[in-house]
């Protein structure tokens, strides 16, 4: 083969490559829809920041750069009809699905949601999560949840990935918690598609646990994907959620549309 054939090759096959593969990711709430926010922010010249989910089946606008994930967050939910899983998955080209969102602090069961993901998750030919679960320390929620999904499934259920959420009050506990995982299974590469400081952490404490929590999560090899909790700003975040049990100090974003201090951290 010439070099211009070669060449050739080369470019026709950059040109036809899916979206990056990369572990972090953007969490983007429904409500950043119709805004000022801009994924791009993320992606124009930098490439740490390749995938996107929103607790939703339905893609968000100005996304065809980033590897969409979809997610399936709860059993059958008026914004994502279970009804439309698998034609969305199809139709917007996924290669990965994430499923209920913490079903442990829901009072979804384990065997009930092991039951509903041999029928609506297994079919799926793509790669999948099992219920993302909170870090919750309480008896049968958090990890425990997990294990007892898992042994629900009776190894019926099709999974890549142990998907988790995780928020507290410093950094070695966030390492402990992912370590702690991947010590209970550590036949399955996680996900960790939610975290932060809890408050009344600032946008400095934050910003400090990002930049050291990120190079821990990209040396992890047992790590897949990683989304801190949230690609949004203070103003919207305080509008629809009232800042919740984070605050608004982790946001991404600056009311104006800009990255925060934590946005340029995260970016790389």
């Amino acid at each position: 083969m010439s070099w211009v054939s070669k060449l050739t090759t080369l470019a026709i096959a950059l040109f036809t490559m899916g979206p990056p593969q990369g572990k972090r990711g953007l969490a983007w709430p429904w409500y950043n829809e119709k805004t000022n926010l801009d994924p791009a922010k993320f992606t124009d010249g930098h490439g740490d920041v390749q995938w996107i989910y929103n607790w939703e089946t339905w893609r968000p606008a100005k996304t065809a750069h980033l590897n969409w994930i979809g997610t399936q967050r709860c059993m059958d939910c008026d914004s994502s009809p279970i009804s439309q899983l698998k034609a969305r998955a199809n139709e917007q080209g996924w290669n990965t699905v994430l499923t209920l969102n913490e079903p442990d602090i829901n009072g979804v069961s384990a065997a009930t949601a092991a039951k509903w993901y041999i029928q609506h998750i297994n079919p799926l030919q793509i790669k999948k999560a099992i219920p993302a679960v909170t870090s919750s320390t309480t008896p049968g929620k958090g990890l425990d949840w997990a294990a007892d999904f898992i042994s629900a499934c009776a190894g019926h259920c099709h999974f890549d990935y142990i998907n988790i959420h995780w928020y507290g009050h410093n950094l070695e506990g966030f390492k402990s918690h992912v370590q702690k995982t991947h010590n209970r299974f550590p036949n399955h590469k996680l996900i960790i598609s939610e975290f932060a400081l809890l408050a009344p952490a600032n946008r400095e404490h934050q910003v400090a646990f990002l930049k050291s929590a990120m190079p821990f999560l990209d040396r992890a090899d047992y790590v897949k994907y990683y989304a801190v909790f949230v690609a949004s700003s203070p103003d919207k975040i305080s509008a629809n959620t009232g800042g919740g049990d984070v605050g608004i100090g982790s946001s991404l974003y600056n009311n104006d549309g800009s990255l925060s201090a934590n946005g340029i951290a995260y970016r790389g």
